[in-house]
């Protein structure tokens, strides 16, 4: 018998985050197993290829450096070269010719060497085809020189002078440009590779945030739903959760679930139902004294209208069926409550007295109480409840031979008292015992299934437990107070009026 109930899951509904819809356009209809597979492939792959790539870079930066190395020697090299030249126009000397000439080769077996390190852009290719051409013109006018083709102070030779300097400067000038464009990449490439890490950063941290955003909503929320229906049915409040169709994990769990909270309900049931038979069983033998009574004043009665056959004065005669009449109606009334009692309904609510359930109650279990225990009886005549009246008294009968069982000495008292509390609408019910009370460590505990605190054999610790669950299906509460040691005391509160629940 379930109750109707749903409990929501406030994670599942909900149109999903910009985020969300950009993981869910890229991995449409897959299982959560499949998401998660590629939540982990996908930055496996991109930080692939941000490897591979990054490695590239790398690859050309050293390079880039080398060249650079070689550019800053060969512009070096020529600075050499213009300073024997500068020797060479002051003194004349032959080996301040040969040095710049030594110095001269130097710069072109190092250009050579860079044009054969790596395929060279076309920027770079103009370049070193314009230092060449440098180098040579430079040369050609060192030989004129030498060769004293030009008369020493001549126009001439002045000409030859001036054409040297200016090759020497756009020698340096394009040495200079070549250092100065293999700066410029490497900064073009340290540049590009963090521009790269920085993206593939961001990337990866969105796509990380939106499977987390994802997963999380799925699975995490959907778990601690989980668990928290799973605390709700420990208290004994069976409800089932509402299954988004979602076509994964997720749906086949929360249906999983649900199978497992209807199929708890109905072990839960067929508990009570054994546990109610148990009690019958216990009552029983206090119940057949009950009907002893009776049966023994009209089988006396009927003895004595016997014997008077025919000479009974009519007036006696009506008397002693009467008798009879009534102990027929007080067995009848005391099997009815059996039959009550033992008998499986289905939950339903209807307005009834109070006093008159914790009275057939206390009929039911006044042959179970030792004689010297007192049952006192406190509520209300005009106090009505929505009421399943079957199960409060179940409820009662529970509480009742708990406390009697709870009472040692010979002499004690357990008494059932109502009042109303305006203020909260609700009828408040104590069932208050003179026995050994609860240990405080216990309170909180009680009322979980088969805790017992009585001995092996003596008890199940299904009693409570069901009180618990039939206060809860009335929609109220019930908790065990501090009394210090003396006795224990039971407090029921149930709304005055509640609307009625169909079949549970």
């Amino acid at each position: 018998m379930l109750e109707g109930k749903r409990l929501e899951i406030p994670n599942i509904p909900g149109p999903p985050t910009m985020a969300e819809k950009s993981i869910l356009s890229m991995l449409p209809h897959l299982t959560i197993r499949q998401k998660v597979l590629a939540g982990t492939v996908i930055p496996v792959v991109l930080f692939s290829v941000l490897g591979v790539a990054s490695y590239n870079y790398l690859v050309r930066l050293e390079a880039s450096l080398t060249h650079m190395e070689m550019a800053d020697d060969l512009a070096n090299t020529i600075l050499e070269v213009r300073r024997y030249e500068k020797n060479f126009l002051l003194y004349a000397h032959d080996e301040d010719y040969d040095e710049a000439q030594r110095f001269m080769d130097l710069a072109r077996s190092s250009l050579r060497a860079m044009a054969d390190l790596s395929p060279q852009p076309r920027a770079r290719k103009m370049l070193d085809e314009s230092l060449s051409k440098n180098l040579d013109a430079y040369q050609e006018f060192t030989l004129r020189l030498r060769s004293q083709a030009e008369p020493p102070g001549s126009e001439a030779s002045a000409r030859v002078r001036d054409a040297l300097r200016q090759a020497g400067k756009d020698m340096v000038d394009t040495s200079l440009a070549i250092k100065n464009s293999e700066r410029e990449r490497i900064l073009r490439l340290v540049s590009s590779l963090m521009r790269q890490l920085v993206i593939t950063g961001v990337l990866l941290l969105s796509f990380g945030t939106a499977m987390a955003m994802l997963l999380g909503r799925k699975i995490l929320r959907a778990l601690n739903t989980i668990a928290n229906a799973t605390a709700e049915i420990g208290q004994g409040r069976f409800k089932t959760l509402d299954v988004p169709r979602t076509n994964d994990e997720t749906q086949r769990v929360l249906e999983a679930f649900n199978r497992m909270t209807r199929e708890l309900e109905r072990r839960q049931d067929q508990l009570i139902q054994e546990k109610k038979l148990s009690s019958l069983g216990v009552l029983t033998s206090g119940i057949a004294h009950q009907l002893n009574n009776p049966l023994n004043n009209i089988s006396t009665s009927c003895q004595i209208l016997q014997e008077e056959q025919g000479e009974c004065d009519p007036e006696f005669a009506a008397r002693m069926l009467g008798n009879i009449q009534q102990e027929v109606l007080r067995a009848r009334d005391i099997v009815k409550g059996l039959l009550e009692f033992s008998r499986a309904k289905d939950f339903s609510l209807k307005r009834v007295s109070l006093d008159e359930v914790a009275a057939k109650a206390f009929r039911l279990v006044s042959s179970q109480v030792p004689s010297g225990i007192a049952l006192i009886k406190d509520i209300p005549p005009d106090l009505a409840l929505d009421l399943d009246a079957a199960r409060i008294q179940e409820a009662f009968i529970n509480l009742l031979l708990n406390a009697a069982q709870a009472i040692p000495d010979p002499t004690g008292s357990i008494t059932v008292s109502a009042r109303v509390d305006e203020k909260t609408h609700e009828a408040v019910i104590a069932v208050e015992d003179t026995g050994t009370g609860i240990p405080d460590e216990d309170l909180g505990k009680i009322f979980d299934p088969f805790y017992t605190t009585k001995e092996v054999g003596k008890g199940t610790g299904l009693g409570l437990s069901i009180v618990f669950g039939i206060i809860e299906k009335h929609k109220g509460s019930i908790i065990a107070e501090r009394t210090g040691g003396k006795g224990a005391r039971f407090v029921i509160r149930l709304p005055l009026t509640q609307e009625p629940e169909g079949p549970a």
